[in-house]
């Protein structure tokens, strides 16, 4: 996955920032990341937080921080989702902490079965969201194992991809990556999977059209009041090292809003850091960093 992973330690001393920034503009500025996006800023982060909204300053004209932040107040419509994109930075691999998508493919295999009915109606495809998709690599590695898992480039399963960022989903829905993003993988997946790019596109690569064909990409913040989503449909969600950067409170409000989504033997798959013993009335582990939604027997 996907990882929102704010910056380094301060390095630049405030004598030398170009533009006025004090340390009521990076409280500010913590406050408003948080309530956009949930995100917590440990106090050192302030350096990280100038070097990527000065951007945003400089593509305004403005000189002060203040400015900007009013800025992204008075008009959220305009500047917010450019705020949001400034302050996260996304870190994600194909195939990630791997041992997931071996239990996703045993968990397809198991629990595709047509015909049967899945909240009334006939269960047709599998449904896999990607909840921090950041630029792709997570949910093609999703349409990897779907495809292998059922020996065909048009499996039953369809994966939706979201992500709080439309920058990085930009990248994603486009499919193609450097060469060296793929030189980690097995050569049969790289045969398989991808289209090596020639002449311009050298030293590129593109995810195959039919890996694409199963992916929707959709740009969607966890914080928000409603998915859109119907719940008892997703066989697995993949919201993995993004936990991380929200305290336990938001994390229990978006397991909660997460568990009813999942089918009766689906699975909610976390990061390798990330634990949810504060919310073990909402999901219950049942593997390494994977859940399931608790159940009352659970509860009691």
């Amino acid at each position: 996955m996907a990882e929102s992973l704010p910056g380094a330690r301060a390095t630049t001393p405030p004598q030398e920032r170009a533009l006025v920034f004090d340390k009521r503009d990076f409280h500010r500025a913590c406050k408003l990341i948080y309530a956009y996006a949930g995100i917590q800023l440990s106090a050192y982060k302030a350096d990280m937080v100038y070097s990527r909204l000065a951007r945003r300053l400089r593509a305004h004209g403005l000189h002060r921080f203040s400015e900007y932040l009013d800025l992204v107040e008075t008009d959220p419509d305009a500047e917010a989702q450019a705020f949001v994109n400034a302050l996260t930075t996304n870190l994600t691999s194909f195939f990630r902490e791997d041992h997931h998508f071996r239990a996703l493919a045993e968990q397809l295999r198991a629990a595709y079965r047509p015909g049967e009915s899945v909240c009334g109606r006939p269960q047709e495809k599998l449904l896999i969201w990607s909840c921090a998709a950041s630029t792709g690599e997570e949910a093609y590695s999703l349409a990897i194992t779907a495809c292998e898992a059922f020996d065909t480039l048009a499996p039953p399963v369809r994966i939706l991809a979201t992500d709080i960022d439309t920058n990085v989903l930009q990248t994603a829905a486009s499919g193609v990556y450097p060469i060296e993003r793929i030189e980690a993988l097995e050569a049969r997946r790289k045969r398989s999977f991808f289209q090596r790019g020639s002449g311009a596109r050298a030293g590129q690569c593109r995810v195959r059209p039919e890996l694409q064909a199963l992916i929707e990409f959709r740009q969607l913040n966890l914080l928000d009041a409603n998915y859109g989503l119907r719940d008892g449909t997703y066989s697995a969600v993949f919201c993995r090292n993004v936990m991380i950067y929200f305290d336990k409170p938001t994390q229990t409000h978006v397991l909660e809003r997460i568990a009813p989504l999942l089918t009766p033997n689906g699975r909610l798959y976390a990061g390798h850091s990330e634990s949810f013993n504060h919310a073990i009335d909402v999901v219950a582990s049942c593997g390494r960093t994977i859940y399931r939604a608790a159940t009352p027997d659970d509860r009691r």
